[in-house]
């Protein structure tokens, strides 16, 4: 294997909530910043962290915020807000502070990330096609200027419905730990291709510390597993 920072693991929502638990603790500062993300492992992750740590953080120290959000209303089924609020938010009570993604304020959110300095945590998937947050090959975003930290992007290929609002690699890279959770056998060949250095958007993933927490399904392609 040659991803740096992989992991093989049986419990990948505990394993990230672990990590969740760890970054909390090391903070640098009093607040703690986290970008958060979409999709089915993800809700998985986000409902076992407010099961098993919702008393390890301190929630009115959390400052929440989101790597890539859908253009639709944000109690539409396909909103990561709505997502988020389920399955963690309303569960552990509040967060000092929700940021909000709305297509119609990319500038506004593009100034909140560059205010904000560094996340303390962000969290990634991985697409069956090797997406992560709303960086899709051939799309526009990932060809961003490195002072563009969000912008608006479409998938190309069509594949992902929606235009989106995203971190650019460059917003990705300002977190001191940037975690991406992988599950099934599914994602296995894009988790292959990412080992392989070839070109797709998520083997650009950068940060202090990248750690990729996978399963034994979603790794099943790759060599010495």
């Amino acid at each position: 294997m040659t991803i740096e920072g992989l992991t093989v693991v049986d419990d990948v929502p505990g394993a990230f909530a672990e990590q969740v638990v760890e970054a909390f603790g090391a903070r640098a500062g009093e607040a703690f910043s986290v970008a958060l993300s979409g999709g089915g492992t993800a809700r998985r992750c986000y409902e076992r962290l407010a099961a098993e740590a919702a008393t390890r953080i301190d929630w009115w120290k959390v400052d929440v915020y989101w790597g890539d959000e859908r253009c639709v209303p944000h109690d539409h089924e396909d909103s990561n807000y709505r997502l988020a609020r389920e399955a963690l938010l309303d569960r552990v009570g509040a967060a000092n502070a929700t940021h909000l993604m709305r297509c119609a304020e990319v500038d506004a959110y593009q100034l909140r990330v560059g205010d904000l300095g560094r996340f303390d945590l962000v969290h990634l998937g991985l697409g069956p096609d090797g997406h992560t947050a709303s960086l899709f090959a051939g799309s526009e975003a990932l060809d961003a200027d490195p002072g563009r930290l969000v912008a608006l992007n479409e998938d190309p290929s069509g594949l992902n419905p929606y235009t989106r609002m995203t971190l650019t690699l460059a917003g990705i890279a300002r977190g001191r730990t940037v975690v991406v959770t992988v599950e099934g056998e599914e994602k296995a060949e894009a988790l292959a291709r990412v080992d392989r250095g070839e070109d797709v958007p998520a083997a650009s993933i950068g940060g202090e510390r990248v750690v990729w927490l996978v399963d034994e399904a979603a790794a099943s392609l790759l060599p010495g597993t």
